[in-house]
Formats: C-alpha cells, sequence, structure tokens
C-alpha cells in the first residue's frame, strides 16, 4: 500500500474533528461576532427567567407574532406566527407549517432559569451593625463561587393590596450592588484549611449585606433592619409582610463580556441555558415558513428538576398543542393529541460541558466536547449507568446528523464527564415520555453553573445555524 492509498483510507475512514475558526472565510467571521454582539445584549437584558420571557415576547411581536389564547378558529385561518406565554416565565413560540399538525412538529426546548441566590419569604435582619438578607440558593451553584462577588437584585413582589412591584437594583453603574461576605485567609486556617468544600461553604451562610445605616437613636432594636426597611418603603412602598408574596433573585451584577485577546469567546452569567434560549429564539424567527410547524418552547424550572407549573413536566406543551389544532381548525380529541406529539420531533436544546485544560482528569478525551468545535450533540445524558436520561436512538441521530453535514453544520458530540465522575440531566426526558425523538444538542462550555460561564462565539453561532436547519426540514 503506497502513501497515496493510506492517506485516501484514512480520510475516508476516520471521523473528522472540524475547529470552527478554521473552515469561515472573513465574511462568515465577520457575521459570527455580529450575531454574538446582538446575543451579548440579550444576556444583559435576560438575567432572570421573567426577563427573558419578556424579552422572547417583545421579539416575537416585533415579527408579527399574535398570542394564541386571543384567537378563535374563525380569525385564525391567516395567522401564522402565534406565542403563548403562562405564569411570565414559561413561553412557546410556533410558526405555523404547511403539513397538519397530526404529522407532527419540529420542536426545540430550551430553559430560561439558571442557578442563583433567592431572598427567603423573611429575608430581612440584623447582626453586629449590618442590615442583612438571607437567601436560599437555586440549581446546582458552588457556594464559593457566590462570595464577594457584586451582586443585583430581580424580582417581582405583590403587595398586600395585590400591586406588582418590578424591582432591578445593581445592574445600572450608578446602582448599589449587594455581596456575600468571604473570610479573609489570615483567620481561615482552623476552620476551613482541613475541611471538605461542602463543609466549609454553607447555604444558610450566604447572606447578602444589604445596608449599615441604622434609623432611630441608639437605645432603638432592630434599628439596621429598620434601616434598610424603610428605605424599601420610601422607594417602593414595601413593607417586610410584602416579601412573604415576592420572588427576588440574586444574580451577578456584571454584563456579559468578551473573553481573550481576539474577543473569540464570551463570558457571562446565565448562558447555561439562555444561550440555546436566544439562539432558538433567532432561528425560529428566520423560519418564515416551514414544512412543519416549527416550535421554540422555553421552560422555567430545569434548574431543579424540571418540576412545578411552569417547568416541562408540566401539562404546557399539550395544552399549547391543542390551541395550536384549535386555531387550525383540526380535531383537537385525545388522539389527534396524542398523534401530533407522538410525530413530532425534538431538540432538547442545553449546554455540555467542554473540557477544561485544567481539568482533564474528569473528561474522557475521546468523547469530550471541546470549545470551538461547533454544536454538540449528545446522545445520553444521566449519571453512572445512563440513569435519567432519554438517549436518543441511532435513527434520530444520524437525521440530525445528516441535516447538519447537509447544511455544512459544523458539529461535534460529546458526554458529560467520565462514566461515574457525575452527570446531570435536562428537560429531554419529560418530552421524551410523548412518544417524540429527542435529541440533546447546544454548544459546551467551560465553567458551567459559574456567575461567568465561557463560550465559544463560534459554537454560539454554529447552533443558531443548526437550530434553523433542524426546524426547516421537511421530516422527510
Amino acid at each position: 500500500m503506497d502513501n497515496t492509498q493510506f492517506k485516501k483510507i484514512k480520510k475516508t475512514l476516520f471521523k473528522k474533528e472540524r475547529l470552527v475558526f478554521d473552515h469561515l472565510n472573513k465574511n462568515q467571521k465577520a457575521g459570527v461576532f455580529k450575531f454574538n454582539e446582538q446575543y451579548k445584549q440579550f444576556l444583559n437584558q435576560s438575567k432572570t427567567e421573567r426577563k427573558a420571557a419578556l424579552q422572547i415576547i417583545q421579539a416575537a411581536k416585533a415579527k408579527g407574532f399574535v398570542d394564541i389564547d386571543t384567537l378563535t378558529t374563525n380569525q385564525s385561518s391567516h395567522i401564522k406566527k402565534v406565542y403563548k406565554v403562562f405564569q411570565g416565565r414559561c413561553v412557546a413560540l410556533a410558526v405555523i407549517g404547511k403539513e397538519p399538525l397530526i404529522s407532527g412538529a419540529n420542536l426545540i426546548a430550551s430553559h430560561l432559569d439558571s442557578p442563583r441566590l433567592d431572598l427567603k419569604q423573611n429575608p430581612v435582619y440584623e447582626d453586629l451593625s449590618m442590615g442583612l438578607m438571607k437567601t436560599h440558593y437555586y440549581g446546582g451553584i458552588r457556594k464559593y463561587h457566590w462570595l464577594a462577588l457584586p451582586l443585583a437584585l430581580h424580582g417581582t413582589i405583590i403587595t398586600s393590596d395585590n400591586k406588582t412591584i418590578d424591582i432591578t437594583i445593581g445592574d445600572h453603574p450608578d446602582d448599589p450592588v449587594f455581596t456575600v461576605t468571604d473570610l479573609l485567609p489570615h483567620l481561615a486556617g482552623k476552620i476551613q484549611a482541613d475541611k471538605k468544600i461542602s463543609d466549609v461553604f454553607q447555604g444558610e451562610k450566604l447572606n447578602l449585606i444589604s445596608g449599615s445605616i441604622p434609623l432611630g437613636n441608639d437605645k432603638e432594636k432592630d434599628r439596621f433592619k429598620l434601616g434598610v426597611l424603610n428605605l424599601l418603603y420610601e422607594k417602593y412602598g414595601l413593607t417586610e409582610e410584602d416579601f412573604i408574596s415576592a420572588e427576588i433573585e440574586a444574580v451577578p451584577a456584571e454584563k456579559a463580556r468578551d473573553v481573550g485577546f481576539d474577543r473569540s469567546m464570551i463570558g457571562s452569567y446565565g448562558q447555561d441555558d439562555r444561550v440555546c434560549v436566544y439562539t432558538s429564539l433567532e432561528a425560529l424567527l428566520d423560519t418564515p415558513s416551514p414544512h412543519k410547524t416549527a416550535i421554540a418552547l422555553f421552560f422555567d424550572k430545569e434548574e431543579i428538576g424540571s418540576e412545578g407549573n411552569s417547568g416541562a413536566k408540566s401539562s404546557f406543551l399539550e395544552d399549547l398543542m391543542s390551541d395550536l389544532l384549535f386555531i387550525n381548525g383540526q380535531d383537537t380529541g385525545n388522539r389527534s393529541l396524542r398523534k401530533a406529539l407522538i410525530n413530532s420531533s425534538c431538540l432538547s436544546a442545553d449546554v455540555n460541558a467542554a473540557m477544561d485544560p485544567d481539568f482533564k482528569e474528569v473528561h474522557e478525551a475521546m468523547n469530550a466536547a471541546k470549545l470551538g468545535f461547533g454544536v454538540c450533540m449528545t446522545k445520553f445524558t444521566g449519571v453512572a449507568g445512563k440513569s435519567g436520561s432519554s438517549d436518543a436512538s441511532a435513527e434520530f441521530v444520524g437525521k440530525i446528523r445528516q441535516i447538519f453535514n447537509t447544511n455544512k453544520i459544523i458539529w461535534q458530540t460529546g458526554e458529560l464527564g467520565k462514566i461515574d465522575q457525575g452527570g446531570g440531566g435536562t428537560v429531554a426526558k419529560f418530552l421524551a415520555k410523548f412518544g417524540m425523538n429527542v435529541l440533546d444538542c447546544g454548544p459546551a462550555l467551560l465553567s458551567m453553573h459559574s456567575p461567568f460561564e465561557i463560550s465559544s462565539k463560534a459554537d454560539v453561532y454554529m447552533t443558531f445555524l443548526g437550530y434553523k436547519a433542524f426546524y426547516a426540514d421537511n421530516g422527510k
């Protein structure tokens, strides 16, 4: 066998890993950077699930989408673009396809929520010479990430007279910020140095500093707490009891930033999973006339198991599909709904963990995603023996692979760490229960679940193009 023949066989048989930036011309690179400038703005304006939902609804309305809950069959014959919102933090967009919905839809499902600190229902107290606020962390955080960090408060409060008050404090450069204190290394030796991380950093000590000017004279009790409450009352009309009916989140106050001398990456809070939210949103908005109905789903509560009435375990998807059948004058019976769902195809749009140069040992290199190598297809998630995973079929993975190859989408595959190293889950299994084919698919991140997650701009753009190609597929 001569060298030429050997190289030909090798080129034919070996799987090719492609770095996205190696395959882009000057104009394409410019398109990558332009797209990501818009993505950074979305991140800055969508630090909570409610804010993200609002951005989605505004973008949909600007493109002519109509609230499906306002339509009847008589009004909707000419309506092709609709949206549905539930609880202010769970949204769906749909572009009606040429084929009847009973033949299935192409769905992309992502989640709006991210790990954070939530204020407790009785948060305000004082200790020493400070007013503080107690928090309860949400989702899978590394607690030490949230110490000595500028934090902003975003939230919705329902007052005793049933008024809704939205607050955002800490994002504007002139706003005050909040923080959780850390222990100086000079005093940390005995109480921290020899302990496990889980013992050193305790959830009940993730308390926000919120003020230090007391109200009243030094003979009064709780005057630092009263000072904080008084400021909230003067600015927002809030009383201590109003915190009972409030959802207030502490999130990083910093904006999305370019990372690296070449600005090839983005560092920001909330990229898990708002990178998939934004790319699937833009892909749907750029899908004017699909063969199959194209649907973008944006769920809440994924980071705590997709629970609650706004998570993927809820009946939101079934309600949406029933509405779509109804406005198109199709049969809305249980059989038609089940057929519409079981005939659908879905990308569970979530991120994977990129191999970290400093922590390679937790990955199996042959099956780990890498930053800059395109959108990542994740056949299975779960823990240990794939527990908690939907494990996509070979047929459906093959179909997505063909769609991506046909449309020149640069892609890779990955799994979430070595076997028995850890693991995690997505919304995939909650959608697979309807019988539809589901595959996890999204970009890989470094520092996932930290306050400053890292994505590759090239991967973000390839994810957008991949989602767009999936929406355009006619299913044949």
